[in-house]
């Protein structure tokens, strides 16, 4: 595989009818933060333009980066936060509770990263096995008790796995279904491995957020699909399954948990509020061109607004700097043209201290350097979690300090 290709056809219903939904500007790997010796490298950017297909109404990213690269040397672990990790300890007693699982019984987590999910299957009794392509995480998982195995799941490993452990009662797969090309090969292995009434569950951010909320910045590599319940609806229905139910829970900006099982018609009723959704999709468009084409002119409107400040913070001579070194943070950066604009970026993750942002290598310091250089502005790049920060940074705001935070709408707080 090169490192890009493209796809000509809807990632879940093979349709070639698709059109350009919303632009958004190239970038780099999004966490591909670089070392010192690294600066003379050259990064590539890499088109993240989204699609909505005229078949089923599913929004993606037709260009599609070897995941060998976004993934194999993966490095962000689920236990480096605590909220998540709370989130799945959660998670695994509601799925329990809801599904009546019976302890022993098999439950396989594909991106499984760490085991932090798998750990609270584990200590009720349940047999685990994780299935992650990070090699590093996979060997560690498995030496700290969570078997792994390093690899891409598909209907091959499925296979392998159904003869050496037996079916599986639950798979889940959280935060990654959004990840992979070829859904329909990872949906036949599911399909493969799950017992008679085994369930598949999975944890996505929902389209309706990422346009209600503004969080466009989560468009970046490692997301192909944004997904809204009538495509997956239709989705599993060509794939001789079915999505029962779906809650919709608050994590990475707004997701949706849905509930699959192996056939149409099986033990679980499908839930009214799958019929309400799609209701609900339908009746504001999130099918047809409008809305994305409504939904870009309000991001380029909050993109003039939020240069429109800066520049004229800089044409008096104040010094601007930026919070936030994650992957939303890059896709940001590029999008709206800052990449040029910021004396360096501030991080609470000593991970990302030390290095340069991917492309345009702005250096990553510590929360510390506020104080030490003292900027004049600071833009919460990281801004669905702007409310802590300020909080953590009172002092900063004492000192003279002025906090811009850009989304949903343009606020400075000093």
């Amino acid at each position: 595989m090169s490192i890009l290709t493209r796809r000509n056809n809807c990632r879940l219903c093979n349709c070639n009818d698709l059109i350009l939904a919303l632009p958004i500007k190239s970038s780099p790997i999004a966490d591909a933060y670089v070392t010192s010796d690294e600066l003379h490298e050259k990064q590539d950017i890499y088109p993240l333009d989204l699609y909505l297909c005229q078949g089923c109404g599913h929004v993606q990213n037709l260009d599609v980066v070897d995941p060998d690269i976004l993934f194999r040397d993966y490095i962000y672990v689920t236990s480096s936060s605590s909220g998540l990790v709370d989130h799945y300890r959660r998670y695994a007693d509601d799925v329990v509770y809801m599904l009546a699982l019976q302890p022993s019984s098999l439950v396989v987590e594909i991106g499984s990263n760490d085991g932090s999910l798998l750990t609270f299957f584990k200590e009720k009794n349940f047999k685990v096995l994780g299935v992650d392509p990070a090699r590093q995480i996979a060997e560690t998982a498995t030496a700290q008790g969570i078997n792994t195995l390093p690899e891409f799941f598909d209907e091959s490993i499925a296979r392998s796995i159904l003869k050496e452990y037996g079916p599986a009662s639950l798979v889940t797969a959280n935060n990654v279904f959004a990840h992979a090309d070829d859904l329909a090969e990872i949906v036949r292995g599911i399909h493969t491995l799950l017992g008679e009434d085994g369930v598949f569950v999975f944890e996505v951010s929902y389209l309706v957020d990422i346009v209600d909320r503004f969080v466009f910045d989560t468009v970046y590599h490692e997301h192909v699909s944004y997904h809204s319940i009538e495509p997956l609806t239709r989705f599993f229905e060509s794939l001789n399954m079915e999505l029962f139910d779906v809650q919709r829970i608050a994590s990475k900006g707004g997701s949706i948990r849905c509930f699959a099982q192996r056939r149409p018609g099986g033990a679980y009723k499908v839930a009214h509020i799958v019929g309400e959704l799609l209701e609900y999709e339908q009746s504001r468009g999130f099918g047809k061109l409008e809305i994305y084409r409504k939904y870009s002119d309000e991001i380029r409107l909050r993109k003039a607004n939020l240069n429109k400040l800066i520049d004229e913070l800089k044409a008096t001579g104040k010094s601007v700097a930026g919070y936030g070194a994650s992957t939303t943070v890059t896709t940001l950066l590029w999008h709206f043209e800052l990449t040029n604009k910021l004396d360096f970026l501030a991080d609470d993750n000593p991970l990302k201290q030390g290095l340069f942002s991917p492309g345009c290598h702005i250096p990553v310091l510590s929360s510390a350097d506020l104080y030490a250089r003292r900027p004049d502005y600071v833009i919460i790049l990281a801004w669905n979690y702007a409310e802590q920060i300020i909080k953590r940074h009172q002092r900063f705001i004492e000192e003279g300090g002025k906090f811009i935070i850009p989304l949903p709408q343009l606020r400075v707080v000093g």
